[in-house]
């Protein structure tokens, strides 16, 4: 039997919640904090350690911005050979068959990074100063979720090579000049951004998580 790569996952529970009024770390849905649906799914699809970033008993603390928390996490991991997955815990209905595709698809070896995406549904419009100056094709777009998986040395080499902001890791890892790959992400894997986003994702797990 051929060994498993060393799979690491980074759980990142360290936003301020701006946008959703209050930290989202006890936020609930059927009873269970957002991070902990999360984390369940990471450990039935394999991942082992999970490092918990964020205001968690047990995690470690996050930083001043979003790449901060990720260096956080991987300042846990030895420097070894492997892979890592990281992972918003505000996107608390990922599945293991997302994640699964994930790392399945980083495994093959032939790229640097892996992505969920789902197509750009919506008309999208370049707006200045209030006005329209542009009807994007969206064709060739999609939006991207999480988890996103790395080797875990390219990964490190893109956070020591950036020291500004990203949106996301990928964007950190594509400066450095490697691929990343994309597969089907789930449009039911949402993020909580907004309060209106937790009543969405609770009525969507009943639904479908039941």
């Amino acid at each position: 039997m051929v060994e498993r790569t060393q799979i690491w996952g980074i759980l990142l529970a360290a936003g301020r919640g701006t946008r959703f009024g209050r930290q989202k770390h006890d936020a609930q849905i059927a009873g269970v904090p957002l991070w902990q649906h999360s984390y369940r799914a990471m450990e039935r699809a394999g991942i082992d350690p999970i490092i918990m970033v964020g205001d968690l008993d047990g995690a470690v603390p996050g930083g001043e911005r979003r790449r901060d928390s990720v260096a956080q996490g991987l300042a846990q991991i030895p420097d070894v050979e492997g892979l890592v997955l990281v992972h918003d815990a505000a996107r608390p209905l990922v599945t293991v068959d997302l994640i699964t595709r994930v790392i399945e698809r980083l495994e093959r070896g032939d790229v640097a990074g892996v992505v969920p995406v789902v197509p750009v549904r919506d008309t999208i419009k370049r707006v200045v100063s209030g006005i329209v100056v542009e009807t994007v094709d969206r064709s060739a777009l999609t939006a991207v979720q999480t988890p996103q998986g790395f080797d875990l040395a390219t990964l490190r080499r893109a956070h020591e090579a950036m020291d500004q902001d990203a949106t996301d890791d990928a964007s950190m890892v594509e400066a450095l000049g490697e691929r990343v790959a994309v597969v089907d992400g789930d449009v039911l894997n949402l993020k909580v951004t907004y309060p209106a986003d937790l009543a969405v994702a609770k009525a969507l797990r009943s639904t479908h998580h039941a």
